[in-house]
C-alpha cells in the first residue's frame, strides 16, 4: 500500500509540479542526478529512529523513509527509473560541507534549519519539531539543570545543542566543562561511562539512545526543557527547482496522509534492529507544521 502511494504521489509531481525533464531547462542538482544517473543521500549513523544503520548496516528510518519518496519523484521529473541511489554517511561535523560541495545531494538525518546554516546551504519544509533535554544516569546525584553546575557535560560537535551549551554556560556562569563527542553515540557513551554528567541533545535522538540502551532504565531525561530548532531535509543553497520537488514531495505526503502514518511507524511502533518502541506521540507544533508547511527556522 505504502508503494502505491508512493508511486501515486511521483506520478502526481510528474504531472503536476515536474514538467517532463526534456520540456524544461535543468539546472542544481537535477541536472546533475540527470547527467550522472546517481543522485547521493546522506545518512546518519545513529540518529535513532530518524536516520541510523540497521543490523544488516543497511540506512533507515523516518527521515530515509521520507527521502525514498524524494527519490521517486526525481525518478518521475527526470524519467530514469532506474536511478542509482547512494548512500554517504555523515555526521554533525560532515553534513554541511558535504552537501555544500556536491559530495552529498539531499542529506536524510537529524538537522536543525538554522538562520546561520542557511548561508551555506538550503532546507525542505520541517518535518519533525524537537526540544533541547538532559540526559543522565539515574545512579547519579543530578536531579535537575541546576545540578550541572560545575560538572562535566557532553555535547556532539557540530551541533546547535553545542552552540546552545556553551551559550547557557556562559550567560548561566555555570562552571560546566563541557566534552564533545564526535557523533551522538560517542556523547551518550560519555554519560554511559560515566566521562560526562550529562548530554544535551533534541529529545527525539536522546529519547531513542536510551531505549536502544542495554538497560533503559539506567539513564533518565530531566524536566528541564529548552526550544530546539526545527529538522528539515538538506539540500544545497539556491537551488529552487529542486527544493520545489523536496517541498512538493513532502507536502502531498502530508496532504495524504501518509505522513502521518510514516511517523506513527517509526515514534509509536516497535523498530528495528531491536523492536524498540521510542513512544513519541506527534507533538502540537508538528502537527501545526504538517497542516501549513512551511520552511521557517526558530533562530
Amino acid at each position: 500500500m505504502r508503494h502505491s502511494i508512493g508511486v501515486m504521489i511521483a506520478a502526481a509531481l510528474f504531472l503536476g509540479v515536474a514538467a517532463p525533464a526534456e520540456t524544461q531547462d535543468l539546472g542544481g542538482t537535477l541536472k546533475k542526478v540527470r547527467e550522472t544517473g546517481v543522485i547521493t543521500i546522506g545518512h546518519r549513523d545513529s540518529s535513532i529512529p530518524l536516520s541510523y544503520l540497521d543490523d544488516k548496516l543497511q540506512p533507515v528510518g523516518f527521515s530515509i523513509e521520507l527521502c525514498k519518496h524524494v527519490v521517486e519523484a526525481v525518478k518521475a521529473k527526470l524519467a530514469l527509473p532506474n536511478l542509482t541511489v547512494k548512500y554517504n554517511p555523515v555526521t554533525s561535523a560532515t553534513r554541511l560541507p558535504l552537501v555544500a560541495n556536491g559530495t552529498v545531494d539531499i542529506e536524510c538525518g537529524s538537522t536543525a534549519n538554522m538562520t546561520s546554516r542557511q548561508t551555506q546551504v538550503g532546507f525542505s519544509y520541517t518535518f519533525f519539531v524537537p526540544q533541547f533535554k538532559w540526559i543522565t544516569r539515574t545512579n547519579n546525584d543530578v536531579k535537575s539543570a541546576d545540578d550541572l553546575r560545575g560538572k562535566t557535560v557532553a555535547v556532539t560537535a557540530g551541533t546547535n545543542t553545542a552552540l546552545f551549551v556553551n551559550k547557557l554556560n556562559n550567560e548561566g556562569k555555570l562552571g560546566m566543562a563541557i566534552m564533545q563527542g564526535k557523533d551522538h553515540a560517542e556523547s551518550f557513551l560519555l554519560v554511559e561511562t560515566g566521562r560526562a554528567g550529562a548530554w544535551m541533545e533534541d529529545d527525539i535522538l536522546i529519547a531513542g539512545f536510551r531505549a536502544n540502551a542495554k538497560n533503559p532504565a539506567d539513564f533518565k531525561l530531566l524536566d528541564n526543557s529548552y526550544p530546539s530548532d526545527p529538522y528539515a531535509l538538506m539540500i544545497r543553497k539556491d537551488d529552487e527547482q529542486f527544493k520545489s520537488l523536496v517541498d512538493e514531495t513532502l507536502a502531498a505526503l502530508m496532504r495524504s496522509g501518509e505522513f502521518e502514518k510514516l511517523y506513527t511507524q517509526w515514534f509509536e511502533r516497535p523498530i528495528p534492529p531491536r523492536a524498540i518502541n521510542i513512544q513519541l506521540p506527534m507533538s502540537d507544533a508538528l502537527k501545526r507544521a504538517v497542516k501549513e508547511p512551511n520552511d521557517k527556522p526558530n533562530s
